[in-house]
């Protein structure tokens, strides 16, 4: 008993110096932690880049007031006569908004956002080492919210472009960025979340989430893996205050890559297309097909390879490429990357038989026809995204934007109306489109459809 109570006597004299031996190993590798994010900050910091854009605004030189002008009426019976140079516009520059970017080659290309950048008449890079320099539109992409800038200069610092795809959930992660104009401000967090879709920011989804600090000014950012190349860019947050609630969203790097290289060699993006409506199946539709999982198709375009593969309404999409399919964004992302030209190959379930389908990838390129003395941009109806504008819009063209302050939109054209006629002839393409337009210079009588309405329209130049 005395031998027991001996031992246990030392023990408890022995356990706070091995606590605290326990402790200095715990801080030893929380700063070994600290060291690791610390040298991350530093080696991508360079490469961050502060974006402002400007816009040119008009205003009136040496203007009056109505307070000026009374006064002048009430000593001198009238007001003097304005000269030319007083009612001649002038232009000058306003700031309408700010973001980040990174630079991703020595000659001076930088990846930002397409929100970032807008329709901006000014960019200016402002240099982790103070520099500020004038950048040009290299290419845009409203798709996928992604930009491609250039500044004008050399031996720039670079950040490296990572793979997404071999991120894991938990994973550590930085952002940097200027969050309210705070420069190269870095935050970290964990991937919270891969494949994030249905989000409702972009046209094509495919959202890495994190809880890495992102507010106003991020966008555009690199998200960081801790090797220090980038893994994404950081693009929004979901808030219901305005600021930072735990929920950012980055572009996946991988994704990014492909539209990165059509905007420098482009600037514009093509897509894959094959031609399809889809649908998710549920589980009481996946009963009714016979199968567990895949893509229901609804409908086939006419004239699409998705016909000409000889692909029918009803048929289930369980494979691409020999790869279960995940979910319905996954599979549209997957089809728009591909190239124009590529052949895949299809698993499918029709009658409860699967049958292996090749099909040739064709273009979907999203702006299809723009006129820009009207204020229009067009495409035609069996390229459109059901879930965007529905599924039964009537022949014709559709309008997929209408510019702000322009010709269309003072006649009250807005987005996913039909264009059914064209100076009197109906057009279902985009070349019958144009051909149409070419009979009238300078104005265009429309024959527009919306909500099982029809009505003319004149456009006058």
């Amino acid at each position: 008993m005395k031998k027991i109570l001996c031992f246990t006597a030392m023990a408890l004299l022995a356990s706070p110096a091995l606590a605290e031996e326990d402790v200095k190993k715990e801080i030893s590798q929380l700063k070994q932690t600290s060291r690791a994010f610390a040298h991350v900050a530093k080696k991508v910091s360079p490469a961050v880049v502060q974006i402002r854009v400007e816009k040119d605004v008009e205003r009136r030189s040496r203007g009056r007031n109505s307070q000026q002008e009374e006064f002048l009426r009430r000593f001198f019976g009238q007001a003097p006569e304005r000269n030319k140079e007083e009612e001649e516009p002038r232009k000058r520059r306003e700031e309408v908004g700010q973001g980040s970017g990174f630079i991703i080659s020595e000659d001076g290309y930088v990846l930002t956002n397409n929100h970032v950048i807008g329709e901006a008449d000014h960019i200016k890079v402002s240099l982790a080492d103070g520099r500020e320099l004038e950048a040009k539109v290299i290419g845009k992409d409203p798709k996928s919210d992604v930009a491609v800038v250039k500044v004008d200069a050399k031996d720039l610092p670079t950040l490296a472009l990572g793979d997404s795809s071999k991120l894991e959930i938990g994973e550590w992660v930085m952002a940097i960025g200027n969050p309210f104009g705070l420069s190269h401000t870095v935050t970290a967090g964990i991937v919270s979340a891969k494949g994030r879709n249905s989000v409702g920011i972009t046209d094509y989804e495919n959202f890495i989430q994190t809880d890495a600090a992102i507010n106003p000014g991020n966008s555009g950012g690199p998200l960081v893996d801790l090797d220090g190349n980038a893994v994404g860019i950081n693009t929004a947050i979901f808030s219901q205050s305005g600021g930072y609630m735990g929920i950012g969203f980055a572009i996946p790097i991988d994704m990014v890559k492909n539209i990165t290289e059509q905007l420098i060699a482009d600037g514009s993006v093509t897509r894959g297309f094959i031609g399809i409506y889809m649908q998710e199946l549920t589980s009481e539709l996946a009963e009714s097909f016979g199968v567990k999982s895949g893509i229901l198709i609804s409908q086939v375009s006419p004239g699409s390879p998705a016909e000409d593969a000889g692909l029918l309404s009803g048929d289930v999409i369980v494979k691409l490429k020999g790869k279960a399919i995940k979910n319905l964004a996954d599979f549209r992302n997957k089809i728009a990357m591909e190239k124009p030209g590529d052949k895949i190959l299809l698993d499918i379930i029709r009658e409860d038989k699967e049958k292996e389908v090749k099909i040739v990838v064709g273009s979907r390129d999203k702006v299809l026809a723009k006129v820009e003395k009207y204020g229009l941009t067009v495409e035609e109806t069996s390229s459109i995204d059901a879930k965007e504008f529905g599924s039964d819009l009537p022949e014709g063209l559709i309008i997929t934007q209408v510019k702000a302050n322009s010709i269309a939109e003072d006649a009250g054209l807005r987005a996913g109306m039909v264009i059914a006629q064209v100076n009197r002839r109906s057009v279902k393409t985009t070349k019958e489109y144009n051909e149409a337009l070419s009979l009238k210079p300078g104005q265009a009588l429309l024959l527009v459809k919306a909500n099982g309405v029809s009505r003319y329209v004149l456009l006058k130049k």
